[in-house]
């Protein structure tokens, strides 16, 4: 297979609330060479020191793209809009792009007196989604706006907390400037192509890493190396000769997906969630909906539609969990990093192993259990017990050849 070029536009780093705290550039460059990423998101690009320090090591390449220690960069920053409208407290999250550090610091300037940018990386902007479009695209005309995991409860564009039924009202007269949404762990791009209106966008994935090791497990594979400015041109016209396809979670696996509520151990699909008011039959207290309830709710296709025109996608599981769930230990454990890195010394990244390595290779260099797990994985055969209401689900690929995926639902735990 032709060497592809893969990239991660949304991260975090040490400046942001509930990350890494080792969480640097050369935590990001080990990281992502680490699992085979050729371009990576910034991150945090509006908080001050972060971006004191991006100003004075990375080097401009070319186009919009940065270097350090041999990896590309891309500026990057996630914010967060809390502000009311229609009646409703909103909270959504948006990746914002830009080709150049002093276009970024004009965009920080003029969103500073909205928001305290010392205080997160992820900075709480206190203004609507359409004024944070009014001043990007001030600032840049040519700014990439990207809604984040659009499907998140309390933070997506099309949260059942705190989001907007439809693009247009939450962006106004600055819709025509979204060209990309991002799908977010809980959902994948089939979930997303039952919805008719999200046809002219162009579906991203991207991991949200806390830490390094959390770095491209969701990414965008492109046939070739991109630029700021391909990049936007591929997101405009959704370019499927350049864009080869997302690296997805299985969308059960994320900590959203199904409805449920943690305090009561209680999970439900959205059918068994509408037979109950979705209202938790052990406390008595509302559900956290979970993403595949608001999707059936906005949607206008039936689950299963398929459309040879989109951009394809991949379903993977992260090395480290696969290899934990062979030897029984945690995937930070001490054992299972170290069997990690010995994979990754002989095949050179971890997109490398669970993508491209012929079988015969996967069953020469590993245990045979962790090689059927991957070929499993590759042709979808596992079970899986699907997350809800912040609690990740569980992805098992230990599983007898003939299985086809298995959903663990309609119960209570």
């Amino acid at each position: 297979m032709k060497k592809l070029y893969i990239a991660d536009f949304h991260i975090h780093t040490k400046y942001s609330r509930a990350t890494s705290k080792d969480f640097d550039l050369d935590a990001i460059v080990k990281g992502a060479t680490a699992k085979g990423i050729s371009l990576i998101a910034t991150g945090d690009f509006t908080h001050p020191v972060w971006f004191q320090e991006l100003s004075e090591k990375l080097e401009y390449k070319d186009k919009g793209i940065y270097t350090y220690k041999g990896l590309d960069f891309i500026l990057s920053v996630e914010v967060n809009n809390i502000y009311s409208q229609g009646g409703k407290l909103r909270k959504v999250h948006s990746v914002i792009m830009l080709p150049e550090l002093e276009i970024a610091k004009e965009f920080n300037k003029a969103i500073r007196k909205y928001g305290k940018l010392e205080a997160d990386g992820r900075p709480i902007l206190t203004t609507s989604l359409k004024n944070l479009a009014r001043l990007l695209f001030d600032v840049y005309p040519d700014a990439i706006l990207i809604p984040a995991h659009i499907w998140t409860p309390w933070f997506g564009l099309f949260g059942s907390k705190s989001g907007f039924d439809s693009i247009e009202e939450a962006f106004g007269e600055y819709t025509e400037k979204i060209y990309a949404l991002e799908t977010g762990l809980s959902s994948d791009p089939p979930m997303n192509w039952r919805l008719s209106t999200l046809d002219k966008y162009t579906l991203v994935s991207n991991s949200d890493a806390h830490s390094p090791a959390n770095i491209g497990r969701e990414a965008n594979a492109f046939t070739q190396p991109i630029d700021y400015f391909s990049l936007l041109d591929i997101l405009k016209h959704r370019d499927r000769e350049r864009f080869a396809f997302t690296v997805e979670f299985f969308p059960e696996e994320g900590k959203y997906h199904y409805d449920g509520h943690r305090n009561c151990n209680v999970t439900l699909h959205p059918r068994e969630a509408k037979k109950l008011n979705n209202i938790c039959p052990v406390c008595g207290k509302p559900l956290t909906i979970g993403v595949l309830h608001r999707v059936d709710d906005l949607s206008d296709r039936e689950e299963g539609y398929k459309d040879a025109k989109k951009i394809p996608y991949k379903r993977l599981v992260p090395m480290s969990e696969l290899i934990g769930e062979v030897l029984n230990f945690g995937k930070t454990s001490k054992a299972v990093q170290k069997e990690y890195k010995r994979l990754i010394d002989i095949f050179g990244n971890e997109f490398e192993i669970v993508i491209n390595a012929k079988s015969e290779d996967l069953n020469r260099y590993m245990d045979k259990k962790l090689a059927s797990a991957i070929i499993n994985i590759r042709q979808e055969k596992v079970d899986i017990q699907p997350g809800y209401d912040g609690v990740y689900g569980k992805v098992n690929a230990l599983i007898g050849q003939e299985h086809q995926i298995k959903q663990k639902q309609n119960k209570l735990f």
